[in-house]
């Protein structure tokens, strides 16, 4: 078939909106590999652990039992009578979908208006500006610098509401800076909230049980807000259930019925073996939850010390999430670097590592790495980042993330 671009009106709604910085760093690693480069990809939120078994199991025990058929747009009674149980709400408050990220359009989708505004504190996981923006709404992000633990202050959410504000989005903990609000500091934000009654809260809390400090979530520390709060959450992250695509949504039974109006549109609902093995982690061993905790909180420790030990970079130990958002503007002086784009790029073509630049989560002169790894690709990676940056010099990468690059075989020839 010949692609012709006169046949072909892109939407105005996606204008600037391409597939996420992440995964084109992911699929340029990926064609790296296949090229016969041996490449360390620190970049995408996956856990290497595997799925539980047991929840395997469920799922293989649920597709024998004939449960392959539709379920009701909102999700299975079971399993959204399981969610209400433990957030205390009835299945009215709840709806299942599929991932969180799909939770999060319907919400915007249901809720927004043409110029309606989010205030989204920034670093912001990458997806929530475009979905915004594709629901008609206005992104307006609020920098949170490291100094401030890359996190909103009630005095800047203050400034930032306007009458056109519909939401605030919250990520605790964050993706991609592992912050995590204490219920102190969530109730200074709830107080400021208190005073627009106009302003609902999103709080994106699919990390919550990947907290190495205390976690509250937004709606026991702000209960008084529950009339316009949304909590979503799911099982991708803390039972490595990415491909199963299971998350849901906690909140008010109008905006959940206006969210599942939205995806009955669109999805129809979730897959109905996914939300089988969704039920079954949810009511299994949480033993498991608490031993992969402390697996990752090994390899936190052990990623936060290698890179503070490198010239140029300095990296907050995060509180939550698997991820590290360091700074690297030190780095990006001594090599000459005129973005943390243009640093990242010439660490995966010089030390065939894959990170993400702080750029594609609206914070630049970071980056953000991913511990979702093995200790032996984080130490790898640890390793070859170090001997590249000893010698790191002004020296301009060959092209960038878009395009295909020319990597060479041994990279710390390259760097001597």
């Amino acid at each position: 078939m010949q692609d012709s671009p006169s046949e072909f009106r892109r939407a105005a709604r996606i204008n600037g909106i391409e597939i996420s910085q992440i995964v084109q760093i992911s699929e340029t690693a990926a064609q790296m590999r296949a090229d016969g480069h041996d490449v360390v990809a620190l970049s995408t939120g996956a856990p290497d652990f595997p799925t539980p078994d047991f929840v395997i199991q469920a799922a293989h025990n649920a597709a024998l039992a004939g449960q392959t058929g539709y379920t009701a747009t909102a999700g299975t009674n079971e399993l959204r009578d399981e969610i209400a149980a433990q957030s205390h709400v009835t299945r009215a408050h709840v709806i299942v979908s599929t991932g969180a990220k799909q939770v999060l359009a319907n919400a915007m989708l249901a809720t927004l208006n043409d110029g309606d505004e989010v205030i989204i504190p920034t670093p912001y996981w990458t997806s929530y500006s475009d979905i915004v923006t594709m629901a008609g709404g206005t992104a307006v992000t609020v920098p949170c610098p490291m100094s401030q633990g890359f996190k909103l202050t009630p005095e800047d959410l203050e400034k930032a509401i306007s009458p056109e504000t519909r939401w605030l989005m919250l990520n605790s903990p964050s993706n991609p800076s592992g912050a995590i609000y204490t219920k102190s500091e969530i109730r200074a934000l709830a107080q400021v909230l208190a005073n627009h009654p106009h302003v609902w809260v999103l709080a994106d809390e699919i990390y919550e049980h990947l907290s190495y400090v205390p976690f509250t979530s937004f709606a026991v520390a702000a209960p008084e807000l529950a009339g316009r709060t949304l909590i979503v959450n799911g099982v991708s992250k803390a039972w490595a259930m990415t491909g199963w695509r299971i998350g849901w949504g906690i909140g008010p039974a109008p905006l959940i019925r206006a969210m599942i109006a939205v995806q009955g549109q669109i999805t129809s609902g979730a897959c109905s073996i996914s939300q089988a093995a969704a039920l079954a982690a949810l009511t299994g061993d949480r033993k498991l939850l608490s031993d992969r905790l402390q697996d990752f909180d090994a390899r936190r420790k052990l990623v936060v010390g290698g890179l503070n030990a490198m010239a140029g970079i300095t990296c907050p130990e995060p509180d939550g999430a698997f991820y590290v958002f360091p700074n690297i503007e030190g780095m990006m002086a001594k090599g000459g670097f005129a973005t943390c784009t243009d640093a990242c790029n010439w660490l995966l073509e010089k030390a065939h590592v894959a990170i993400v630049p702080g750029t594609a989560f609206g914070l630049p002169g970071h980056a953000r790495i991913s511990f979702a790894y093995g200790q032996d690709d984080l130490n790898e990676g640890l390793t070859r980042m170090a001997s590249a940056l000893k010698n790191c010099v002004s020296s301009p990468i060959k092209e960038n993330i878009h395009g295909s690059f020319h990597s060479i075989e041994k990279p710390w020839l390259y760097s001597r």
